[in-house]
């Protein structure tokens, strides 16, 4: 039985054939996988678990379906999600995994991640994630009303976009000393992750030994699976 890696979905009202794509999936191949990773970005933006979009529940229902079968799901937090909460995480059969954390995966560790704390040339993002992880801030995010959360959501999309836009192409993807620092501080060899919707694997050495870098694909244009 395969386990199963998937990232970066940004399910999204406005995308309705991704969704339908993602609950053919879970009610479909994945029903035979040995455990589903979700490795961030599993909405296109995510304002807190007392949300009452119709999407929220339509998404739990099938993740809870899934692990209702006997596959466990597990949920890491992305850049555009990390305000999901223990109670949507319960009420969608997810467990919630650290970022980074390490499993066992064909007898070796590797090393599991979102992917945007590689990406270190990239300041202007790294300082935003700073602000919007701090808990202090992220109380007084989920205390405003609906509406004003949701209003917030929309124009971090916009300036994402912008500064995607703008920002030199290098400046987006990892940084290796960082994927090797990280890998060292771990003590393993393979890395998975996602966040810069950059699928390839990547072998390299460190420290005189072997190591891969699978990156996970996006699913904008077609579901992304990685089976392993």
């Amino acid at each position: 039985m395969p386990t199963l890696f998937i990232s970066d979905l940004h399910l999204d009202e406005a995308r309705p054939r991704l969704i339908a794509a993602f609950e053919e999936f879970l009610a479909g191949e994945a029903r035979a996988a040995h455990a589903l990773y979700i490795l961030g970005d599993l909405f296109e933006s995510y304002i807190g678990d007392d949300d009452d979009a119709p999407l929220n529940a339509r998404v739990a229902r099938a993740t809870r379906k899934l692990r209702d079968t006997g596959v466990p799901v597990y949920f890491m937090h992305g850049n555009r999600d990390f305000l999901l909460g223990e109670d949507f995480a319960e009420h969608a059969g997810m467990t919630g995994l650290d970022d980074p954390a390490v499993i066992e995966l064909g007898g070796e560790p590797a090393l599991l991640m979102h992917g945007d704390t590689l990406c270190t040339d990239d300041a202007a993002y790294l300082k935003f994630r700073a602000l919007v992880r701090d808990p202090a801030w992220q109380r007084a995010f989920l205390s405003k009303p609906l509406d004003e959360r949701r209003a917030f959501a929309a124009q971090a999309r916009g300036e994402s976009r912008r500064h995607t836009a703008n920002a030199k192409p290098e400046i987006m993807d990892v940084n290796q000393t960082a994927v090797e620092s990280t890998l060292r501080a771990h003590g393993v060899r393979r890395l998975i992750h996602g966040h810069t919707h950059r699928p390839a694997t990547h072998h390299f050495d460190v420290d005189g030994r072997k190591a891969e870098r699978i990156v996970l694909g996006d699913w904008y244009e077609q579901a992304s699976v990685l089976f392993l």
